[in-house]
Order: C-alpha cells, then structure tokens, then sequence
C-alpha cells in the first residue's frame, strides 16, 4: 500500500482505523481517490481519529461512513464492513432515523439526544441500546455542508443501572410504608370496665362483638370467664400474669394476645387499662380498651420470617463465596497454565507440522524403502503424540477451539458404544441407562464422545480391567443453591453420568483429581491430562463437572451441560470427500516458510494449482489485483496488518463467495468467540498429514 506524501492534507493520521482508510479502495465510492481529497475532508478525519471518543462521519448525500477505532469497538460485528458504507445500508434497522440526520445537518442544522432508545443488530442478535448523540454538519473547502460529524457515546449500562436503582428504590419505599402502616394501625375495637369485686364485664358493642357475647347479652352485665374462655389457649396464662400484676400493684395494664373468632380464626388484639382502688387500697374497678394489632402481628410475623430467610440467605452466600474464591483459585490456576500453553501451542504446533509434512513427503517419495517406511510410522506417531499432548493441554486451559452443535445423549451414546467397547475389551460391561425424552444440549460433539471415553478408560483401569461402567444420562433442574458458586444459571440441564464399581480415590487424591499431569498410575501409564481434558471442555460449553468416590466402592463423575431448546439438526447424507484431490487453484497464506513449503507440496502433488502468499497483507494485495482462485488456505496467526479474519470476510461478500479453510495450532479466539467456532467456519488443526488435508479441502469445495 503506498501512504500519502507529507504534503497532502490527509497526511500524518496514525493506528488501526488510520490504516484501513487508507487500504480502503476509495474509487468505489464518490468521495474518490483518497490523495484528491479536499483539505476540509482530510481535516475532519484527522479530527474524529484524534479522539478518545467513538466518532463517525457521513459524508455527502449518500453519508459515507469514516470513523475511529473507539467507535470500531461500539460497532461490534459490523466493524470493519461499516468503512465507506452508507449509512442507511451500514445500519439498516435505524436507516429513517440516520437519514433525518443526515438530512437536517447538510441543511445546516444540529442535532443532539441525551439516552436515546435504539434496537440495533451489531452483532446479529436485536439489543436495546441507549446513546447519547451529538449530530453537526462538517463544511467543505467551500464552507457548505458536505457532512455530518457524530459523537456516540452508549449509556446502556447508566440506564439499565438507574432504572434498577430507581426500581429498588420503589420497592424499599413501598415495603418501608407498608410496614409503617402496619406497626401504626390501630384501629380501637371498644372499651370495658371490670368490678373486680364481682368479676363482671361492661363495655359498648365494639367490645362485645369482638369476644362475641351474644347479641342480646346485657352490655353492662358480661361474664368475665366468658371473655376468659375465649383468649387463645397458648395465652391465657400470660394474661392472667399480667392482670395478676396489675390489680396488686396498680401498674398499667398492656397485653396483647388473640381472640377466637365465630369463623374459628384468631384476631391479635392489644388490652391497656389501669386497676383504680379505694379508700382501703382495694381494688375495685379497672377501665380499659382494646385495639385491633392483627395487622401489625402479621407484619411482624411476616418479617420475622423474612429475617430468618435473610439469615439463611446470608449462610447460603458465605457458603457461595467460599466455594466462588476456591473457582477463582482454581480459574487463576487455569489461566497460568493457559498462558503458557497458549503461548506455546502455535509455535510447538508449526513444528510438529514442518516435521509431519516432510516425513509424509518422504514416505511418499521412498514407497519401496522398508527402512524409511518404518522409521516414518515410528516419527509420526511420536508426531501424533506431541499434538495430541498440546491438545490436551489447551483442552484444560480451555483453548480448544470447538464446534458446538445441537445434539442428543441418545445420538451420544450410540456414537460410542462401539468405540467403547473396543477400547475397554470384553471383560468390561457397559449398561447404558438413558430416557426416552431427554432433553438436547448444545455441545461439540466429538469432544464429548471423547470425554466419555477418557472416563469410561479411567474407570476400567481402577476396575483393573474387569467389572460394569454404568452410563447414564438424566434430565435435571438444578436450584440456585446448587448452582451457587460454580459459575451455573439455575435452570434446566442434562446430566451426562459414568460410574465404576472400582477401587475409588481417597480424599486427597480426589481433591487433586482435575490438576494436570497428576496421576496415580505408574509411569508411562498415563500423562495425568484425561481427567483434566473433561474439567476444561466441560467449563467451556458452559457447563459443570462433579466428581464422587468412596475407598472400596468406586467413583461417578457427572456432566452438566445446559438445555438447549433448539430443535436437533436434520441428518444429511455425507458427501464422500475421502481422499481425493482435485484441478482447482487454492491459495495458500502461511507466514511460516517450512510449513508454507509442505502444504503447497502435498497439495500439488495432489493435482491443485497453487498460489503462495507470507502474510494477510500480501494475500489480499494479490485477491485485489484479480487473482481468481476457488480456496484459501490460511493460517490463523499472523503478522501484518490484514488478519485471516480480514480475508475471510472478504471472501464472504463476493459474487459468488470464495471458500475458506482456516488452519492453526492456537486460534487465540481471532475466528472464534470462547474459542467456539461458528457453523459456516471451517479450522484444520496442526499438525495435520495429506489424507487429512485433502479430505478437509473437498469437503470444504463441496459446500
């Protein structure tokens, strides 16, 4: 790509953004070759690419998209297709409201909104956005409006947080006013006067119906032991305690205790009165009123409960914090060791091929040489082993790129069965327990196939060959308490279960079981990477792993992986892709020489027509230029400035589409997200031999 000279206006822009407006091809648009810019436009670029803030401009009629990289970010899956798009057709779903603005600001006027409400698609998938937008008209070297300068700053997370906040705080103001009320209230349910001399009752309707005397009781002659009777068994004593008290010592009289009620419900009620004497210091009278509390002990009651829930709530949260800071040590443990194999993986990967390839290609060029022959098998099974140990490794560290898809444990098992069977022998049983109508999950399918075969080895082996592996799948919902603490959503899952009836594992042994290269076989007998392999996939498919075992009576180890409502895919009948070779031209983009070397000399040997290119830059300089080819073949990781995602999306919007075949040893998540590839993605892991080459490019060819 050839930069602009110093003395042009759009000279001196710098970073990512910077550089893909100038790679962009310009002439495609009316603005033009980009050295013919005017100065006006120049400088407004220079403006937007020098802020902090995401800034977008539309320029001309059309409002042709020039932005920077902090508005790249916001624009999530539609960067980098937004650059010289128009805006009506960059953003479709807000496209009447994108060319009002546009409209109103070539007319010379501005435009602001404080959180406005939009639905935007930036990555597919409808989400309500809130924005604040600063719309005002750029001029051109002339001084008329020739575009539109955006600032765009999301508040989404602001306004989602206010209006749980405000929520919150309407909740706590209604809850504090209802229990106010209700510790307040008091509504009086009558008054009475005791002769204490004559243990007889007087007191108005109120009264009287509230211990319900009958109707035509006289008021002023009502039977204390009637009133007595009806006091709730559980309280009569400590009533009595306390008119007992008031009537020998004249202090106030305050008891609140429930009243049977004609349907056989009880009403909590407070009595207050003061025992009067007389002139002998006798008591004689004692006058007081009663007050419906039923409210008030209800909320009482309410809240009570509430705060022995609150205590519960409080233990079950320590408990969750406690088991979320051993997931975060064990998370921290995970990310050192995925660091360094991370890190590791690409370059060991590239090795292994450069050493893959050649052997094979020696193999190939010695048929008859029974010494080279048998000197290659030895290498490349040492070859095999290395990969799969840098597989099992990212497995764990939960690098591994993956293929979900919408499957079913029956399809699971029977995938198996048979493989399992081999493996384990005949001196192994395996009863399959698995419901009619279990639930699908959405997980990659090998990986899990593979997982139930490193468990279902790891049980023959502590049933030291001989005995019965139970599989079982069962639909489960799991709680908020069992989820808490290990990164699950309460919900509906699928657990996937293998148990043994071997030797088990002791507490120690057990609290180490998932640590990678910890093994209790001897050596030579195991990398201690199985177990560790499962911990890592499970997590990564959003799931959860346990693991039980006694001394003496053998272990289950249970999968939990989230139900997926999606509907199972339709079985498609398998084109026979297996070895064969083909007449089309495949460009392959390799930064590594050897490995480039090895790849272009398996396929022509195969009768492909070959293109090379070291990096993303020179591959794309190279399709621009008019190449026509019907495949590339491109490594994940390289350097320069065009990535293989950049290539990929390339060839996604040509007429027709051209196929993509990606190829790593570590994607570090440039063509994946968690490290899960998409449907329409295709990744030939290194290192990788000629069958497995040619078999993934027809495949591919072959849609």
């Amino acid at each position: 790509m050839q930069f602009l000279s110093d003395s042009h206006g759009c000279a001196g822009w710098d970073g990512e953004m910077a550089a893909r407006i100038r790679a962009f091809d310009w002439n495609r648009t009316e603005l033009g070759n980009i050295e013919a810019w005017p100065r006006s436009l120049c400088s407004a670029v220079q403006l937007l690419l020098a802020s902090p803030l995401p800034m977008v401009m539309l320029w001309g009629r059309a409002g042709y998209m020039i932005y920077n990289d902090a508005y790249s970010v916001f624009a999530g899956g539609r960067h980098p297709y937004l650059l010289g798009s128009p805006v009506e057709l960059g953003w479709p779903e807000v496209a009447d409201f994108n060319r009002h603005v546009v409209d109103t600001c070539l007319a010379g006027g501005t435009l602001s909104y404080r959180n406005k409400d939009l639905v935007l698609l930036r990555d597919g998938i409808p989400e309500e956005v809130w924005l604040d937008l600063f719309y005002s008209p750029v001029a051109d070297d002339d001084g008329k409006p020739a575009g539109v300068m955006a600032m765009v700053v999301e508040t989404t997370e602001r306004v989602i947080s206010e209006r749980r906040r405000q929520e919150a705080e309407d909740a706590y103001r209604a809850d504090n006013e209802r229990v106010r009320l209700a510790l307040n209230a008091g509504a009086l349910l009558g008054s009475f006067v005791w002769d204490v001399k004559a243990n007889t009752l007087s007191g108005d309707e109120r009264f009287a119906r509230t211990f319900s005397f009958p109707a035509e009781q006289n008021l002023t002659d009502l039977p204390a032991d009637l009133a007595g009777s009806r006091v709730h068994p559980d309280d009569r004593s400590w009533v009595k305690e306390q008119v007992d008290k008031s009537v020998s010592t004249g202090v106030p009289f305050n008891a609140e205790y429930r009243v049977l009620r004609p349907d056989g419900s009880y009403l909590w009620v407070q009595a207050s009165g003061c025992c009067e004497f007389n002139e002998q210091g006798e008591p004689f009278r004692f006058p007081g009123v009663l007050i419906d509390i039923h409210e008030r002990k209800m909320a009482e009651e309410s809240l009570l409960k509430f705060t022995r829930n609150l205590e519960q709530r409080v233990a079950d949260e320590v408990e969750a914090r406690l088991a979320a800071e051993e997931q975060l040590r064990q998370s921290q443990k995970l990310e050192a060791i995925g660091g360094l194999t991370g890190g590791v993986a690409h370059d060991f990967n590239n090795l292994l091929q450069v050493i893959a390839g050649n052997l094979h290609l020696l193999a190939r060029h010695e048929p008859d040489n029974a010494n080279v022959q048998r000197r290659v098998t030895a290498s490349i099974a040492a070859v095999e082993r290395g990969a799969k140990l840098s597989s099992q490794l990212l497995a764990f560290a939960r690098r591994q790129p993956l293929s979900p898809a919408v499957c079913n444990p029956q399809q699971i098992f029977e995938g198996v069965g048979e493989l399992l069977q081999r493996a384990l022998g005949e001196t192994i049983q395996i009863e399959v327990d698995v419901p009619e109508d279990s639930w699908n999950i959405n997980v990659d399918r090998n990986q899990l196939e593979n997982a139930i075969l490193n468990l279902a080895i790891n049980a023959r082996d502590a049933m030291q060959g001989e005995g019965t592996i139970e599989l079982s799948a069962e639909n489960v919902t799991l709680d908020r308490k069992f989820c808490a603490g290990k990164g699950l959503i309460p919900g509906d899952f699928v657990r996937v279960a293998v148990a043994d009836t071997g030797a088990g594992m002791t507490p120690e042994v057990l609290e180490q079981a998932f640590e990678p290269f910890f093994t209790t076989k001897a050596d030579g007998q195991g990398t201690g990477l199985g177990l560790s392999m499962v911990f890592g996939f499970v997590k990564q498919s959003g799931g959860h792993i346990d693991i039980s075992s006694v001394v003496g009576q053998g272990t289950r180890v249970q999968l939990f992986f989230p139900r997926s409502l999606r509907a199972l895919p339709e079985e498609s009948t398998l084109r026979d892709s297996a070895g064969r070779g083909g007449h089309e031209t495949i460009l392959v983009v390799e930064d590594n020489d050897a490995v480039r070397s090895t790849a272009v000399e398996l396929l022509r040997e195969e009768g492909y027509q070959v293109l090379t290119a070291a990096n993303g830059d020179q591959a794309m300089q190279m399709l621009l230029e008019g190449i026509t080819v019907d495949l590339i073949f491109t490594d994940v990781v390289m350097p320069g400035l065009i990535k293989s995602s950049d290539l990929a999306a390339w060839a996604k919007v040509q007429n027709p589409p051209v196929t993509v075949l990606f190829t790593s040893g570590h994607t570090r998540d440039i063509i994946s997200r968690n490290h899960q590839l998409s449907p329409d993605t295709f990744l030939l892991t290194k290192p990788y031999g000629p069958q497995a080459l040619t078999q993934m490019i027809r495949t591919v060819l072959s849609g």
